[in-house]
């Protein structure tokens, strides 16, 4: 597959994208985005991808990258998880990111998956990143979804912003958790403890301008801006990682999945990412060194080139084309 380079403006909105509200069993509006592949490929449909960003993403971040993948003959959706972005808040800080627990996001991915899986045309895959890869990866292995294949982007698979052991940084998450409100924020700014605001795109992106979109956006639309997350938060995150890292977990996924890291990560652990992608039985892997930095699907060109060559050759090789209607024959 030859790869072709799209370009948007990643400030707006593409004119063919329409954002929506789809509400859980329980009421609560998540927001979402669709980009159909038939205007822009001339009808021709390779199939659905489905992509959920990270810990206090917003989908306007990814729009570049979803048109990518809408040339290439996807329709595409996006979606932000119940509590961040567009789709509320958990708690009374609108700028501190909270959950109840990992569980409610499990349920909420696999009521969105049954429901567009029910209005798009398959193969059906789904891609996320970072929080989103990570509950990506549980859903499979707790067979709440059932894709044909999914992409794993800097998952969060273990935490690195503690800078300690699985074991001994829950149990001091718990005690932490417990010395104030669940709810209050476990640090100030940026994206992980003791890191000042000045230097958090050092730890996300070497691309300024890419860097500079989301603060373009949180200017547009400032009810999207979220910071730290929660004591409670980083609790959860720590059992729920240690819950699909246990013996038997990983090596129970029959999904082909594409897993991509980098050694120069500081907020997920790629040693993590290194082993799942060692215990699956139907898996690849790719990984950068300094040259990337957390957010590899909005790094310097010749990064994101690379992950979406590789994401675009994996897709490929692993899912079927579907068949053109009446013909018999591959589309």
């Amino acid at each position: 597959m030859t790869y072709q380079k799209v370009t948007i403006d990643r400030r707006r909105i593409p004119d063919d994208a329409v954002e929506t509200i789809w509400h859980t069993a329980d009421g609560w509006p998540i927001r979402k985005i669709d980009m159909a592949a038939g205007g822009v490929t001339g009808g021709t449909v390779r199939g659905s991808m489905l992509f959920l960003p990270g810990r206090g993403d917003i989908y306007e971040k990814y729009l570049e990258t979803l048109a990518h993948w809408q040339a290439q003959g996807w329709n595409v959706s996006a979606a932000d998880w119940r509590g961040q972005g567009g789709s509320g808040r958990l708690s009374d800080h609108q700028f501190v990111g909270h959950i109840d627990d990992f569980s409610t996001w499990i349920d909420d991915i696999s009521a969105l998956w049954r429901a567009w899986q029910t209005q798009t045309p398959a193969p059906h895959v789904i891609i996320g990143h970072s929080m989103g890869g990570h509950l990506i990866a549980r859903a499979i292995i707790e067979k709440r979804i059932d894709p044909v294949a999914a992409v794993l982007s800097a998952p969060m698979l273990g935490l690195k912003g503690l800078g300690l052991p699985a074991s001994f940084g829950h149990a001091v998450t718990r005690v932490m958790r417990g010395l104030g409100k669940a709810e209050r924020p476990a640090w100030k700014v940026s994206e992980k403890p003791a890191s000042p605001l000045a230097i958090r795109q050092t730890l996300l992106t070497h691309d300024n301008d890419r860097y500079a979109d989301e603060l373009d956006w949180w200017a547009q639309r400032p009810n999207l801006v979220m910071g730290p997350a929660s004591w409670h938060w980083v609790e959860r995150a720590y059992d729920s990682t240690r819950r699909t890292n246990a013996p038997g977990q990983w090596e129970s996924v029959t999904v082909p999945t594409l897993l991509i890291g980098t050694r120069a990560d500081q907020l997920v652990d790629n040693d993590a990412i290194i082993d799942a992608a060692a215990r699956i039985p139907d898996s690849e892997l790719l990984v950068f060194g300094r040259e990337a930095r957390h957010e590899v699907l909005r790094e310097v060109d010749s990064v994101r080139d690379k992950v979406l060559q590789t994401i675009d050759a994996f897709l490929a090789r692993k899912v079927p084309a579907p068949l053109a209607e009446g013909t018999g024959a591959l589309a």
